[in-house]
């Protein structure tokens, strides 16, 4: 089932933005361009054109690639997530791509390249992450159908479009301190303790073959049950009683979670609860559930002070994402872009 400082000199600010943006890779070659895997070097000659950007060609197995690609970040998720995110990702690939088009060709256009020692640095440090020789790496490649140079190309392309997006992109630095006081207000949630809670439930299962009339049985049994907890039966005694979880040994009580370690409907009506009250019937993918919260703790305010710091570096991520939505608004107005599919 279902945690300081001097005002700095404009270099000393501009590295800092630097400092951000290489720390957020996944942020900018992620939220920013989601870049495709490498292709492979036994590419069918033949595939359907999807979109034409700037008469440059994106096909539909480079859609399914991103695709794929995609799934595999979210592999950790619970079920109910990863489906969301899964159909997102479907709805938002090819504009990744388009996007990640724009940008190369914008590259191209300001005679941004990449020197063979960063590409070999990149290499270089893939491997020491990895902890990986050199012929580690060349048989993880072999693996995938790729060679060394294929998989060299790739990583000069995503080196040449981060160059594109920092030149493009510019962050002013030096920020006043009240607009970092102003952004800590207003993001408040994001500078507490870490949060923990600890859920009870009574799970009334619902078979995935079910029909109506059978999950309007099930939902008819819970609300019987909900009616006795508020009749004042015991809520612990009513979940060994009738929980259908392997929780009800525990009266109900699933243990300590942090937020979003459990189903999204599931942990939102959980954590909408004051400590010791109880739910309505919930409907999550695996029945109805009656939840009651029996501890919470954490999630106070952390001191602007303490997290000046880390409310700088959001703040100029922020304006970052900000400035890089309207360079590619900016790329698309320009463009002509065809869709096919």
């Amino acid at each position: 089932m279902v945690q300081r400082s001097k005002r700095e000199s404009k270099g000393e600010g501009q590295q800092k933005v630097v400092e951000i943006m290489r720390r957020r890779g996944s942020l900018i070659l992620g939220i920013l361009l989601l870049l495709s895997v490498p292709l492979s070097s036994s590419e069918a000659v033949v595939d359907r054109i999807v979109a034409v950007v700037n008469q440059e060609i994106i096909t539909l197995s480079e859609v399914e690639r991103m695709i794929g690609h995609l799934k595999e970040e979210i592999e950790g998720g619970n079920r109910l997530e990863k489906r969301g995110r899964i159909n997102e990702f479907s709805r938002t690939a090819l504009d990744r791509l388009i996007e990640e088009k724009l940008i190369d060709q914008e590259a191209k256009r300001s005679g941004i390249k990449a020197a063979a020692k960063e590409i070999d640095g990149a290499v270089d440090e893939i491997k020491r992450r990895s902890s990986a020789t050199q012929e580690d790496l060349e048989r993880a490649l072999a693996r995938d159908g790729l060679t060394l140079g294929v998989f060299k190309k790739e990583i000069e392309k995503k080196i040449i479009r981060t160059k594109m997006v920092q030149w493009a992109v510019k962050v002013e630095p030096n920020v006043e301190e009240k607009e970092l006081r102003d952004f800590y207000l207003k993001n408040a949630d994001r500078y507490r303790t870490e949060e923990s809670y600890r859920p009870g439930h009574i799970l009334f299962k619902v078979p995935k073959e079910a029909t109506p009339e059978e999950v309007r049985e099930i939902r008819a049994k819970c609300q019987k049950a909900l009616a006795k907890i508020k009749a004042g039966e015991d809520f612990g005694e009513m979940a060994v009683l009738y929980s259908e979880d392997i929780s009800s040994k525990d009266r109900g009580d699933l243990g300590v979670f942090k937020k979003g370690e459990l189903l999204p409907a599931f942990e939102k009506e959980a954590l909408r609860l004051k400590v010791g009250e109880v739910s309505e019937v919930v409907r999550t993918e695996f029945g109805f559930h009656i939840i009651k919260l029996l501890d919470r703790k954490g999630g106070d305010p952390l001191p602007f002070e303490e997290m000046k710091e880390k409310v700088r570096q959001d703040y100029l991520e922020r304006e970052f994402e900000k400035g890089l939505k309207q360079f590619l608004t900016t790329l698309r107005e320009k463009s002509i872009i065809e869709i096919k599919l």
